[in-house]
């Protein structure tokens, strides 16, 4: 039995009702349910809000007349009920703002059968560039059953999409070689028959929807491998230092300028989105590529 000291210092340390207190509780932890719906809306909102990357890729014994090339390239567009026609024609009209000697389109126009293929070579065919424009196709063509079409349509639009062939190009007197590949599915043998697409004295660039063939391509011989795939991990977390997308557990290349010895690749976020209709911490891009000598 409790004495009547003992009882007394009891009630004292127990803590009034505070209800206060209790509403400001209440709040918090609503308010921390509802980080993730918060996130994800403005994740939708922002899924189309492109911007301009211009990135600077050092290519050793770059010659005189390709220094400060710029290529412009598209990629990952996801023409869909998530990305109008509308929309791309300002993704366009950005491109073109740009000026560049080249244009490049590397994969994935559409998401899944019955998307507006056709509304989106429409848009690609307005892409102006000095040396025209040049593509790849993605998984997703694969996916859809298009290559054909889109490269028989892309054709006769003015966009060649290279499927294992290499275009040489010349600027002033020196030459530079486009090859592109289609969709090397992820972590099977990359690149076979590649290296015939390589040109002795050019400077080669490979056109691959899939970054993770870059090992391959550096060993063949392209001094750059211009991908994208991976929509820069599409929701990209920073904890600690430590981006967390799901990318990553694919491939090392998620984003941006990676360097390997003489070669180097670049990975854009590219356009669209697959799955869910968003994107934290990875924005939809324009990437301006534009050679300089080391």
């Amino acid at each position: 039995m409790i004495g009547v000291s003992a009882a007394l210092l009891i009630w004292r340390r127990t803590p009034r009702f505070d209800p206060t207190r209790r509403t400001v509780l209440r709040t918090a932890g609503a308010a921390v349910g509802l980080l993730p719906v918060i996130g994800t809306a403005v994740g939708f909102v922002r899924r189309n809000r492109f911007r301009l990357s211009e990135v600077s890729v050092p290519i050793p014994n770059l010659p005189r007349d390709l220094d400060g090339l710029r290529i412009v390239q598209i990629t990952d567009i996801h023409l869909s009920e998530f990305l109008s026609e509308r929309e791309l024609a300002i993704a366009i009209d950005m491109a073109n703002e740009t000026k560049a000697h080249l244009a490049l389109v590397t994969g994935d126009l559409i998401t899944r059968s019955g998307d507006p293929v056709d509304a989106c070579l429409r848009q690609l065919a307005r892409v102006r560039a000095d040396a025209g424009v040049l593509g790849c196709l993605g998984n997703h063509e694969a996916y859809a059953g298009i290559e054909n079409y889109v490269t028989a349509q892309g054709r006769r639009m003015g966009i060649e999409f290279l499927r294992s062939e290499s275009r040489l190009l010349r600027f002033g007197n020196a030459a530079i070689n486009f090859a592109g590949v289609d969709y090397q599915r992820m972590h099977s043998p990359y690149l076979r028959g590649a290296e015939r697409l390589i040109v002795p004295g050019a400077v080669n660039v490979l056109l691959s929807h899939n970054p993770d063939v870059f090992p391959v391509a550096a060993k063949q011989g392209y001094a750059l491998t211009i991908a994208g795939h991976t929509h820069g991990g599409q929701v990209d977390v920073e904890i600690l230092h430590q981006h967390l997308n799901v990318a990553r557990y694919f491939t090392p290349f998620v984003r941006g300028l990676y360097r390997h010895e003489n070669s180097s690749v670049y990975v854009s976020c590219g356009l669209g989105t697959i799955g869910v209709p968003v994107r934290i911490g990875a924005p939809p891009e324009i990437s301006v590529l534009r050679l300089c000598a080391t």
